[in-house]
């Protein structure tokens, strides 16, 4: 696809940048047209990241020329980028939660203008006409921090749209959304784009980033690897030129027949939460938890390791009762729990990589209050090659990695204990697409070591391509129970809406 670089509302030329002697984009073309939605892909530390904050004036370019709205950008800082109608919308949205709705979408309006006053009825009167613009309804008094991630996001489009955006970049748009809710995303974007606003997606989901995006643009190790209209690629054609590699969709083996029963929960009940939450789970088995957002899915999890006390109900594993609301019990039952939010509830972040996975082994290598520091380093260490977690210092903060890498560690630190039920929240959340592919192959070999493994996820593919079983989860209680083997993403998706 040749640009035309005279109508385009962004024209990056031959763009490099450096980081001490590291090259994190080089001689990088990249040109957006009013209008048009283009989907930036790549894998984590692909240069992708770099480009935005170029792009938006964060970053200066090292080398190359930047053209944006018909003049050219010698100089660009943050405050001329967002004047000449860039906005980005970051995976945080990077709202004011303790504002309101309108405030919100009004801040950087009023703040362009330079008013010197606040003016209530200006505000309403801004937020309001920028949610009709979009044909949504929030209450314009509400609190920002009360909100659920979908309302919020719609602030942020907002809040941009109120700035006169023309070109709108989104950070991991879909990432917490619904099915549901991101069609209703990809409708107001395609309304937006009629309009003549453009936009730049960054995902890892890559089948929704296609469904509305004309054209594509790959990035790999800072260099631009592929471009063209994105009726020319599908999720697999993608996967490959953002890897270098053919990521096959492997399917999940047989679970063996006869396999013993690991763990029975029967009638797991939270007032509020969940209700009647019973199944089994087989050696060897991946079995699924899905639903959308609210569903309770996070909860039962957070219930089964102990994290949640349920009002009542039964977990056993390997026919032993585990006391309910005792996450150190589940531990001494094998049961392992890497969560969602790795940053926050999974990882210590500061701490070297090594320690983050051998905190879970100190006591197997203490003896008399002392601690054996080779043995315990030796054997993370292994983890982490087995894992095959790519860093060149293990002493390193863990902060320090990619987000696939991290939640390798996070699996590692699980390992280590030699769990016999492993619980997965969100196993791939935040990770690109070569991390992923990993992350469930180690899933599926795991299960063939004989672990019981449960996935608690709404992203189907990955569903579809690791579990035996797939539990769909409304309003707290189990719906169905569908065999992973004989369904389909349109199956899923339609049991998920329905």
């Amino acid at each position: 696809m040749s640009p035309d670089h005279d109508t385009a509302f962004v024209d990056l030329r031959a763009i490099t940048k450096r980081y001490a002697g590291v090259t994190a984009l080089d001689s990088v073309d990249f040109t957006v047209q009013p209008g048009e939605a283009v989907c930036l892909a790549g894998e984590n530390g692909s240069g992708k990241s770099t480009l935005i904050k170029i792009i938006s004036g964060v970053e200066p370019a090292t080398a190359g020329t930047i053209r944006i709205a018909g003049q050219d950008r010698p100089y660009l800082n943050p405050r001329i980028s967002a004047a000449a109608g860039v906005m980005v919308i970051f995976q945080d949205f990077s709202l004011f939660p303790n504002l309101s709705v309108a405030e919100n979408i009004a801040f950087a309006t009023q703040l362009s203008t330079h008013q010197r006053f606040f003016k209530a009825k200006a505000v309403r009167d801004i937020a309001s006409a920028a949610l009709d613009r979009i044909g949504v309804r929030i209450d314009l008094d509400a609190r920002v921090e009360t909100l659920p991630v979908a309302q919020k996001q719609l602030v942020a489009i907002c809040r941009a749209l109120a700035s006169r955006a023309q070109l709108i970049i989104m950070d991991e748009p879909t990432t917490a959304l619904t099915e549901k809710e991101v069609r209703r995303l990809q409708g107001i974007i395609r309304m937006l784009k009629d309009e003549g606003v453009a936009v730049i997606f960054v995902s890892h989901k890559l089948g929704e980033v296609l469904a509305v995006s004309e054209k594509v643009v790959v990035l790999r190790n800072g260099k631009k690897v592929a471009e063209g209209p994105a009726s020319e690629f599908d999720t697999q054609s993608l996967t490959y030129h953002m890897t270098g590699r053919d990521v096959p969709e492997v399917p999940p083996s047989d679970v063996t027949p006869g396999a013993e029963t690991l763990m029975q929960v029967k009638g797991l009940t939270k007032a509020g939460s969940f209700a009647d939450i019973s199944f089994d789970l087989m050696a060897g088995e991946v079995l699924g938890i899905t639903g959308l957002l609210g569903c309770g899915r996070t909860s039962v999890a957070k219930a089964l390791f102990g994290l949640v006390s349920p009002d009542a109900g039964s977990i056993t594993v390997a026919g032993r009762p585990v006391p309910l609301g005792d996450p150190q019990a589940a531990s001494l039952a094998r049961i392992g729990y890497v969560p969602e939010d790795r940053l926050t509830e999974g990882l210590f972040l500061s701490q070297s990589i090594l320690r983050n996975v051998a905190v879970g082994r100190l006591d197997a290598h203490s003896s008399g209050g002392f601690l054996d520091m080779t043995r315990l380093a030796d054997e993370a260490a292994d983890w982490l090659r087995r894992l095959k977690v790519k860093t060149p210092d293990v002493n390193a903060p863990v902060q320090s990695l990619s987000g696939g890498n991290q939640q390798r560690v996070a699996l590692a630190r699980w390992l280590s204990r030699a769990p016999r039920v492993l619980l997965l929240n969100g196993p791939s959340v935040g990770v690109d697409v070569g991390s992923k592919a990993d992350i469930h192959d180690i899933i599926r070999d795991l299960a063939r070591q004989g672990i019981g493994i449960i996935v608690i996820s709404d992203d189907l593919p990955e569903l579809l391509s690791t579990c035996h079983r797939i539990l769909v989860m409304r309003e707290g209680r189990i719906i169905d129970a569908l065999d992973g083997k004989s369904l389909t993403e349109d199956d899923l998706a339609h049991r998920l809406a329905s």
